[in-house]
């Protein structure tokens, strides 16, 4: 079992470049094998996640090249099959977006159920209802889900609750589906504005992601033959900008859009975390006092990511006064609390709600990573802990960051791996 060991108490001093998007590069890989023709897709994160579906494409019959400068080549034209049933499917929530770019290369789909971070019910029944609206007939036996379509048609599609995946899933769907597609009550985070960019400059008619209403008109080819780059990581970014604030430290966090961090800097802001912006670059300061206690309610984009709630909630417990965290988004994922009291954060839950009295003495414990972003918050924590902390079960962590251990030692501090 691996582990992180960190030695904390260390303020964080540097520059850190941040990588590219996973959830972007989640969508954007199945979104590529949907093309006609080759691509070439640059910043994309080197990660468990990514390499496990570049894993599951190639069981397609997908190529697939990384290339020296990072780079990575993709020629879908040699996919031989619409089943992606890889046993790695099991293993990522992001399989399931294969769905919705196998129905419109082949009009039938075939995955397992998709796996992912366990911290709630993740149901999948908004992509099924657009599916259907489609033309789709949707059967789930075997632990299996299977889609097949006579005829694919663009279709009025209102969702019930505003879904990242189910937004991502239809909108590659409808990419090639005949007619117009108008997605209503849509996701609006910064990677579907990604996914939809990727889609547009490979041939397709995508317009107003971003909005809560995409319109979509299918095209009968997406010819590819062009080179995109993803977005930089969002959540990555906002977890050094925490870690630095939380060590009292000083690092400049480049390669961001810092239109994205809007609504972390504004709660950094208002904890009197000290704060510099840049056209790509946002710089976090030591306080010039102390931290002040804030509410912070996650909510989908542009509200509150709920993927930093988790380490928002290690920053609340050093600050001055009683805070209060809300997650709106999922129903369990608090699931890091214990280890956070264990050492001697002072937090109550009730729900959806924790209260947070700061400011907190943290000191060393051995933790265990319950989830990718509670992971990254028990290593947020044993950054500024005193004495030695122990993260368990890291490979969750590393499946959305990128070289986090030569990152965070490149900013000065005391962690190394252990273990397999």
């Amino acid at each position: 079992m691996a582990s992180y060991v960190i030695r904390g108490g260390r303020p964080l001093r540097g520059e850190v470049s941040i990588s590219g998007s996973k959830n972007a590069a989640l969508g954007i890989i199945p979104a590529a094998m949907l093309l006609d023709g080759p691509c070439r897709i640059e910043n994309l994160p080197d990660i468990a996640d990514v390499n496990v579906l570049f894993e599951i494409c190639r069981s397609l019959g997908a190529r697939i090249d990384k290339q020296s400068d990072g780079s990575v080549e993709i020629d879908p034209r040699p996919i031989h099959t619409s089943e992606a049933t890889h046993e790695k499917a099991r293993t990522i929530r992001a399989s399931y977006y294969l769905m919705g770019a196998l129905l419109g290369r082949f009009h039938k789909a075939t995955l397992f159920m998709p796996g992912g971070c366990d911290f709630g019910t993740r149901p999948i029944d908004q992509h099924i209802k657009g599916f259907e609206a489609m033309g789709g007939r949707v059967t789930i036996e075997y632990g299996k889900i299977l889609v097949e379509a006579e005829r694919l048609s663009g279709e009025h599609i209102f969702l019930d609750v505003v879904s990242v995946g189910a937004t991502i899933n239809l909108m590659i769907a409808a990419a090639k589906a005949e007619g117009v597609t108008v997605i209503e009550n849509a996701a609006r985070e910064p990677h579907i504005v990604d996914v939809a960019n990727f889609l547009n400059t490979m041939g397709a008619n995508v317009k107003g992601a971003g909005t809560d209403v995409i319109k979509i008109t299918g095209v009968p080819v997406l010819p590819g033959r062009t080179t995109y780059s993803a977005i930089p990581d969002q959540i990555e970014a906002g977890t050094y900008m925490i870690a630095a604030a939380v060590t009292g430290g000083d690092v400049k966090v480049r390669n961001v859009i810092p239109k994205h961090m809007e609504p972390l800097t504004a709660k950094l802001a208002e904890m009197c975390v000290g704060l510099e912006e840049g056209e790509d670059w946002i710089r976090i300061l030591p306080p010039q006092d102390h931290l002040v206690a804030a509410n912070v309610k996650t909510m989908p984009y542009p509200g509150f990511p709920t993927d930093l709630q988790p380490q928002t909630t290690v920053l609340l417990c050093l600050c001055d006064g009683v805070s209060r965290m809300t997650e709106n988004v999922w129903e369990n994922r608090f699931q890091f609390v214990d280890d956070l009291k264990m050492m001697g954060a002072s937090i109550t839950t009730a729900g959806h709600t924790a209260m947070i009295e700061g400011p907190a003495k943290l000191t060393g414990a051995t933790v265990t990573a319950h989830d990718l972003r509670a992971g990254a918050a028990m290593v947020v924590a044993g950054l500024v802990a005193e004495g030695t902390t122990e993260v368990c079960e890291v490979r969750i962590i590393e499946r959305g960051y990128e070289d986090l251990i030569g990152k965070l030692r490149a900013l000065g501090a005391e962690i190394e791996r252990k273990g397999p």
